[in-house]
């Protein structure tokens, strides 16, 4: 009796490996294996004229476009549209927009652009004495709240010699590296005075400069803060604000050399939960994070030490927040690593109706499916577990 199946394969690679264990020959492996990556692109706020070209270019080297019913009655100034080929034909076609007028020249160097951050490896980041080798397995960051009002373990930590002890036990559980946090950001949370942030962090970082050898992050949207903290040892800044905030952020980063999370939310924690809208979700999350990125390259900072992070929880309902999991993937295409942080939040409070402390198995769910769908670094309370998790997950996907 004859099999047919349907092959689920999303890498080239493993499209490559199955050939050749089909007995397919060289030359028909090289000619093959391209064919096997169909991409769907998405653009936004493209001049009708363009698209209208576009759409011909990508149908006549055999690729399709979707337009709106209106821009195809001629209704509209400018329009979103889907494109949809092999990176084969995606590259044909922009051959061709080089010598198109409406800004196309410029349009087909942004689809070829997006498609070689989707694909390309990430280069490695160096924090201290550390090296994070992104594609070979996922980092865990230790969640480190040294607050008194953190919404999952406010007041836990935030004496010098507990907060400490709790760092060192992450890192003996598995934690790559401890993010310290000086200021709550839980939705309806008001901002701390910078001193008041100072005297919570850097005697912290200042013990654990001297205690651990794990890589030490700051979670500030603070210039001064980064400054000061930099200056006691840290090795990360993470901005909940992709530099929105405070842009002297990113110089501050671009002076000490040091890695950056940049973060999407809308609003600020206060008001982030007051009713959160988008028109497209993703691509407006996508569009704040690439400002990020532009404002800490013009700064200074290498682009391999960016990374970033789509804000679970900030600005966002539980439908967004379930949306950006399923489609992590797609911020791939701005070609920076990804930090993923779920752990213990309201997205799966509200999804198995049950209390911070009760959160574990939903964090684990969350973890695996952000690592399968293209996460980098998880960020979590649990390292124990998580840590587990992640060795597993990354056993089935990162083979």
């Amino acid at each position: 009796m004859e099999l047919v199946r349907v092959l689920e394969i999303n890498d080239q690679a493993d499209f490559e490996a199955e050939l050749k264990e089909l007995g397919v020959d060289k030359t028909g492996v090289k000619i093959m294996a391209p064919k096997s990556q169909y991409r769907l692109i998405k653009l936004k706020d493209v001049p009708l004229k363009a698209a209208l070209i576009l759409k011909q270019e990508m149908l006549s080297k055999g690729g399709e476009a979707s337009l709106p019913r209106a821009a195809g009655g001629l209704e509209v100034e400018e329009t979103d549209l889907i494109l949809m080929g092999t990176d084969k034909v995606f590259r044909k076609v922009e051959k061709v927009l080089r010598m198109q007028p409406f800004g196309l020249r410029e349009l087909g160097k942004e689809i070829l652009k997006a498609i070689d951050n989707y694909t390309r490896q990430l280069s490695p980041i160096s924090v201290g004495s550390s090296e994070f080798e992104f594609g070979k397995r996922t980092y865990i960051m230790g969640v480190l709240n040294v607050t008194p009002d953190s919404f999952s373990d406010g007041g836990k930590f935030d004496r010098l010699d507990v907060a400490v002890e709790h760092a060192k036990k992450m890192v003996a559980e598995g934690a790559d590296i401890i993010d310290v946090g000086g200021e709550s950001t839980r939705p309806g949370s008001e901002p701390v005075p910078l001193e008041v942030e100072l005297d919570r962090v850097l005697p912290v970082v200042e013990r654990l400069k001297a205690e651990i050898e794990a890589p030490i992050s700051v979670d500030t949207y603070k210039s001064e803060v980064a400054k000061r903290v930099l200056e006691a040892g840290a090795d990360i800044i993470n901005d909940i604000s992709g530099f929105k905030e405070d842009p002297q952020l990113a110089e501050v980063a671009a002076e000490y050399e040091v890695p950056v999370v940049v973060m999407h939310i809308q609003g600020q924690p206060k008001n982030m939960q007051e009713n959160p809208s988008y028109g497209d979700l993703i691509s407006e999350i996508m569009e704040y994070l690439q400002q990020s990125i532009n404002c800490g390259i013009e700064a200074g900072i290498a682009r391999d030490k960016i990374i970033v992070d789509p804000g679970i929880g900030f600005g966002k309902t539980l439908e967004h927040n379930l949306e950006i999991m399923k489609r992590l993937r797609e911020f791939r295409s701005l070609g920076q690593p990804i930090l993923l942080g779920t752990s213990r939040k309201s997205m799966i409070g509200d999804t198995l109706d049950l209390p911070v402390e009760e959160r574990v198995e939903g964090t684990a769910a969350t973890v695996s499916i952000g690592i399968a769908n293209g996460a980098d670094i998880v960020r979590v309370h649990d390292i124990k577990e998580m840590k587990r998790v992640a060795k597993m997950t990354d056993a089935m996907v990162r083979r």
